[in-house]
């Protein structure tokens, strides 16, 4: 690519610690890219306007970023997975001067995003497992933990425990806000364990995702939100149904009937997310 990606709007793809890596331009959007793993979409960004969320999910988050505080107050936020590093451009656009770091497992993608999608100042990438770097990470000093891990399309199992979510909590100011984004489908067991898994650290917690999936019709990514102080429910709820992607908000009694009878889940019990159905989730 030239300096300016606008000019070499070519696929080009590397292969990467998990697998291979590509960058496909979006022909209607000349400076935005898709970043695909194994033909997995994990990223997609928009260089010219990094506010432009692409993804229903990462939406969905970046409604949540919104309501977080005062429009343009800076967040103190540790992301935990880092693909093309959306989430923090747009934080970045949105509240100049917040305090970033990134946790990417995957070395060569992070040299791979670097070189060709590079990031804008203030935020730091390290590159290690994010677990790892959430128990050394300071305490009581981040307003924003987010969790968005996936190896290839699921969720590493030593990231759904307990133990994980009381580490990412420890991170926390009292004020802030941790969320992590999964995927599940019918009969949405993994979904129901991860949302007692996250109440039972976090006093104020709720699950965002499609009507259609908290309906158990298809497999989909599934937004937890956890804090110990209250969240702007109501505030997010008309964002998120507003939305062109209209995500529906489920806490209190919504969010007892899904979790029924699950148990939060503990690192000896913890299982990867469950996989996608062939095809949700893949490029050609």
């Amino acid at each position: 690519m030239t300096d300016d990606p606008a000019d070499d709007a070519r696929p080009v793809q590397r292969p990467v610690a998990l697998g291979t890596a590509r960058l496909l331009p979006d022909l209607d959007r000349p400076q935005a890219w898709l970043l695909t793993l194994d033909g997995t979409p994990q990223s997609y960004v928009d260089l010219a306007e990094p506010t432009h969320l692409e993804f229903e999910y990462t939406r969905r988050i970046g409604h949540l970023v919104d309501v977080l505080a005062p429009a343009g107050q800076p967040l103190d936020a540790l992301h935990l997975g880092g693909g093309a590093l959306t989430l923090p451009r747009y934080l970045a656009a949105t509240r100049p001067g917040s305090p970033q770091h990134v946790v990417e497992t995957d070395g060569p993608l992070v040299g791979f995003v670097a070189e060709h999608l590079p990031w804008p100042s203030g935020i730091e990438v390290t590159v290690g497992d994010a677990r790892t770097a959430l128990a050394a990470a300071p305490p009581a000093a981040a307003d924003l933990v987010v969790s968005d891990v996936f190896h290839g399309s699921r969720t590493p199992a030593h990231l759904t425990s307990l133990e994980f979510v009381r580490l990412a909590a420890a991170a926390l100011r009292p004020t802030g806000c941790y969320a992590a984004n999964l995927a599940d489908g019918p009969p949405l067991a993994f979904a129901a364990a991860q949302a007692a898994t996250v109440r039972a650290v976090f006093p104020h917690t709720c699950l965002v995702a499609e009507p259609s999936v908290l309906r158990g019709r298809r497999y989909g990514n599934i937004l937890l939100v956890g804090s110990f102080s209250p969240l702007p429910a109501d505030v997010l709820a008309r964002r998120l149904a507003a939305d062109p992607f209209p995500a529906r908000l489920s806490e209190g009694a919504a969010l007892d009937a899904l979790v029924g009878r699950a148990r939060p889940v503990r690192d000896e019990d913890a299982v990867d997310s469950p996989p996608p159905p062939d095809g949700a989730f893949s490029v050609g």
